[in-house]
């Protein structure tokens, strides 16, 4: 079993930027792949970024490659998502999941743990 907690979210203009942390218990982070994942209001769950066991890998979505990166500090058993450059279409509730059984995923079956979310909005 393991924790997940996100923070740092929160209202900014557009152009600035934010970090946004999870924080895990019972688990260590360096154990499993670790994914961001946000949903707007009506619309499905969609992949943000992950990264891998070893934190070797990154992946990012399209929408938000150049802007955001995803890090980790397993001393901190903490996984970051750094978000610059922040668009109002990047508003919405940001998850991050832990993935025990894979190296890495990027769809949301893929993920075993969630937390609660964290609201990212992102003011014109």
């Amino acid at each position: 079993q393991v924790q997940l907690v996100e923070s740092g979210g929160g209202l900014v203009q557009a152009g600035g930027s934010l970090r946004l942390s999870c924080a895990a218990s019972g688990r260590t982070l360096s154990s499993t792949a670790v994914g961001w994942f946000r949903q707007a209001p009506g619309k499905e769950r969609g992949f943000v970024a992950a990264i891998t066991r070893s934190g070797d890998t990154l992946y990012y979505a399209d929408y938000v490659k150049g802007r955001f990166t995803i890090s980790r500090d397993n001393a901190k058993n903490t996984v970051y998502l750094q978000m610059n450059s922040l668009k109002p279409e990047d508003t919405a509730v940001y998850y991050c999941a832990a993935a025990p059984r894979t190296v890495a995923g990027l769809t949301t079956t893929q993920y075993d743990y969630w937390g609660q979310g964290t609201q990212v909005t992102v003011s014109s």
